[in-house]
């Protein structure tokens, strides 16, 4: 397996070997999961997205008989166009 030199303060190095030691795994094996974790959920958030651009529109609206398919403004709104 590759090797990997890592360049980090002191106090992260520190922290480092506590999580690891918590865990009872080395610190490589620890950097190793911490960052296929980190890239699992990249490549969750990027299928998410191609996802949710692959389907079609969510609102079906039917056409309305002034060829409009969205509601007028004061179906929306409780108060009148153009009132303060």
């Amino acid at each position: 397996m590759p090797s990997l030199s890592v360049y980090a303060s002191d106090d992260v190095l520190r922290r480092l070997r506590i999580e690891a030691a918590i865990r009872q795994q080395s610190m490589s094996r620890f950097v190793g999961q911490v960052l296929e974790e980190r890239f699992r959920g990249d490549d969750a958030y990027a299928q998410s997205m191609a996802d949710l651009f692959s389907r079609g529109p969510h609102l079906r609206l039917e056409k309305r008989a002034d060829g409009r398919t969205v509601p007028p403004r004061a179906e929306i709104y409780d108060r009148r166009v153009g009132s303060a």
